[in-house]
């Protein structure tokens, strides 16, 4: 029997991977948006809409629901903190309610930033207590609450944490490391004077290798049925290749075959306007005990491979901004 996936956020960074995980035998994928929304490939959708949500529930008669919509950028979540709130609490509850009325399987999409990530805490396990230190990391642990508490005792309900994401993006604005290339271009101006946080450490992952995990994770749990109750509410994946932003910048530039002298790699910002953890690397234990592929492309080999199309698009923001 052909299973069905609706995927909220599809037209974003990892939504848009996710949906080609699971264009494959077995599988039927629907992707739902808004904004960016094209019907009939992506429905539109409003998540602050329940009846809307349940509509676009009953017509597709689902297995199974990834709940990717997300404001991802603590930046922007403190400089929209209601419609942060509204996106990663209000809206993850209101789809958990109607998946669970139907019995679908519910995996939601959490991030490393739950966690403080002060010196020495990390790696951090599943059980490891969240105390996340900005409004992002906030919404989005309260959004995981949200999500089991709504499917509790049921098994219908995963969380599912990730790191940094990077892969295709139509711009390199939608990914906090694709951005980083654009700071790459910025040094190259003359009398370039960029600075770039050579301090906390990130775990780059790939959007195709955590939606590969998502297909795995969503066999699994269908396939357990009643037995799932007693599976893992909430699972963890990352690449175990470790960056600051200014070495990531650096393998930018060794990449593009620039030079980095308009850069100056920096230490922890004291004053910063929105606290960042030292180091949230997540333990991916729990995922392994269930027997998924925990393996990862590496980082420096994708950008080399993909060289031609990330200077391509790079290109295009850069100069896009009158540069």
């Amino acid at each position: 029997m052909s299973k069905t996936a609706f995927v909220t956020g599809a037209t974003g960074l990892l939504g848009r991977q996710v949906l080609r995980a699971f264009d494959r035998p077995g599988w039927k994928a629907v992707g739902s948006g808004f904004s960016r929304a094209n019907p009939p490939s992506i429905l539109k959708v409003d998540l602050e809409d329940q009846s809307a949500i349940e509509t676009a529930l009953d017509e597709i008669k689902l297995t199974n629901v990834f709940t990717g919509a997300a404001n991802r950028f603590p930046d922007k979540c403190d400089a929209d903190p209601d419609g942060t709130r509204a996106l990663n609490i209000a809206a993850a509850r209101r789809v958990a309610q109607a998946a669970r009325s139907r019995s679908i399987l519910v995996i939601y999409i959490s991030t490393d930033y739950v966690f403080a990530g002060r010196p020495g805490e990390a790696p951090y396990q599943v059980e490891s207590t969240p105390n996340p230190t900005n409004l992002y990391g906030q919404t989005k642990l309260a959004g995981e609450k949200a999500v089991l508490e709504v499917c509790q005792n049921t098994g219908l309900g995963v969380v599912l944490r990730v790191p940094v994401l990077y892969g295709h993006a139509e711009s390199n604005a939608e990914s906090a490391v694709n951005v980083l290339l654009d700071a790459v271009w910025k040094a190259q101006e003359k009398d370039a004077h960029v600075s770039m946080d050579d301090w906390s450490l990130r775990y780059p992952t790939n959007t195709e290798d955590v939606a590969r995990v998502l297909v795995d994770i969503a066999s699994q749990y269908l396939v357990a049925e009643n037995a799932r109750v007693a599976m893992p509410k909430v699972l963890q994946f990352s690449s175990e290749q470790r960056f600051t932003k200014f070495q990531m910048c650096q393998l930018f530039a060794e990449v593009l075959g620039l030079p980095l002298d308009g850069m100056t790699g920096t230490g922890e910002d004291k004053k910063a306007v929105v606290p960042r953890p030292y180091d949230t690397h997540l333990s991916t234990r729990a995922l392994k005990e269930l027997g998924v592929d925990l393996w990862t492309q590496d980082f420096g080999d994708w950008w080399y491979v993909f060289r031609t199309f990330i200077v391509s698009l790079s290109l295009m923001g850069y100069l896009g901004r009158g540069n």
